[in-house]
């Protein structure tokens, strides 16, 4: 058989019901993707799973279709456990599509929302609980909640949680659920922390990995600009000439993201922001205006890194690098989903060289480094009057010189 013969495997051979393979079809799944096809099946067999896998890989079918279909079979209440708002409203509506025709209630238990509603959808008895650790903890202990109904249990991005500080949450929630449960856990990273809580709440996991621990994106195409951070703003402008969006733009800080939205929106492009001083409400909008094309451009703090899934954005801009090293292929991973290409551009400062050496080490490549050609001062006032001054101070994008910038280290070192 030649190779263009083969055909890629669908959903068919994984052991999903018929009417959840009519409901797939009826969705336009055709082909699962790496998770899912190793996933699925181990996980419809009623076996604890370890996935390792990048955002954007499809973990929420590769949970979301054996969690309905086993409830459906079995009973019991599901319990997905995530770090952000946003993710949990995400995998609601992707559960949702599924669900729907088959009658699947949820409650999503986040915080930022009155607790009065979200009272009322635990009362109506919920197949699925979709939760951020913090506001459940609340429920439990005023007595609200009982999760003793809990057959399957879910901890997505498990790695963003124990960074976000809610390890003490997560033990008591894993204490509050019957032992006798099924658990599938997903993580872009394996830290000892995850192992540990492996080895406790967790009984002969199959661990499937579908890219090693710390894997950036595959088709995303790299660069790091070395530039002084007075130089970012205009260097910025150039790059939004040259790319039509979506955007996708990284700030270390929430401050950061608030000077950066508005120094755009002064230059008249479509911009939103999403930060953890702006309501559920101003998030929500502002992602959904970013999902419909009503924002072009979208700038966030690394609460967005996981919590953004927008097909086709075409540009994720660290404008600073994040505090977490880790989370630079979170925040890559936000473009070149779904087998498409994307394009990852980072600003690091000449003194952030051991920073970049650490990425490289974490996603196990190189990243092509580029130094901009210092502005003649004729370009300087050639460009002065056109629509901001502050984006428009430096040379084109693309710089024209390059230079080893580890090599230049080395020198620099010997001369000391």
């Amino acid at each position: 058989m030649t190779e263009q013969n083969i055909k890629p495997q669908g959903f068919g051979n994984l052991g999903i019901n018929p009417r959840l393979m009519e409901i797939l079809e009826k969705l336009k799944y055709h082909t699962p993707t790496p998770i899912q096809l190793k996933s699925i099946p181990t996980s419809i067999l009623g076996k604890d799973l370890v996935g390792i896998a990048q955002t954007g890989t499809g973990k929420t079918l590769a949970f979301g279709i054996p969690l309905i279909q086993r409830l459906g079979e079995l009973g019991g209440k599901g319990l997905i456990l995530l770090p952000t708002r946003e993710l949990a409203a995400q995998v609601n509506e992707s559960l949702q599509a599924i669900g729907k025709d088959l009658g699947l209630r949820t409650a999503v238990i986040i915080g930022g929302e009155p607790k009065p509603a979200q009272l009322r959808a635990l009362n109506q008895k919920p197949h699925i609980i979709i939760a951020t650790p913090g506001r459940l903890i609340d429920h439990l202990i005023s007595g609200q909640l009982s999760l003793k109904d809990v057959s399957i249990l879910v901890l997505d991005e498990a790695d963003l949680m124990l960074d976000m500080g809610f390890a003490p949450q997560i033990s008591d929630i894993l204490r509050s659920v019957p032992t006798d449960r099924q658990t599938m856990l997903f993580s872009a990273t394996m830290p000892p922390t995850i192992m540990k809580m492996v080895t406790n709440y967790m009984r002969l996991p199959v661990t499937i990995e579908v890219a090693p621990s710390g894997t950036a994106a595959e088709n995303v195409s790299q660069e790091m600009i070395v530039i002084k951070r007075e130089d970012r703003l205009p260097q910025l402008g150039k790059i939004l000439e040259k790319y039509q969006g979506p955007i996708l733009i990284f700030s270390r800080t929430k401050h950061g993201v608030k000077k950066l939205a508005a120094k755009i929106k002064s230059n008249n492009y479509p911009v939103a922001e999403i930060h953890s001083d702006r309501t559920l409400g101003q998030r929500t909008q502002a992602l959904k205006g970013f999902k419909d094309g009503r924002y072009t451009i979208l700038v966030a703090t690394d609460i967005a890194a996981r919590g953004i899934d927008v097909k086709g954005i075409e540009l994720v801009l660290n404008f600073d690098l994040p505090d977490n090293l880790e989370d630079y292929v979170h925040r890559i991973g936000r473009t070149a989903r779904a087998g498409k290409s994307g394009m990852a551009i980072t600003f690091v400062s000449p003194n952030e060289m051991k920073s970049v050496r650490k990425i490289e080490q974490i996603i196990k490549k190189s990243i092509p480094l580029t130094k901009l050609a210092e502005p003649e001062p004729d370009q300087i006032e050639r460009s002065a009057g056109r629509r901001d001054n502050n984006f428009k101070r430096r040379s084109p994008y693309r710089g024209d010189k390059k230079t080893d910038w580890r090599k230049m280290h080395r020198e620099q070192k010997r001369y000391k």
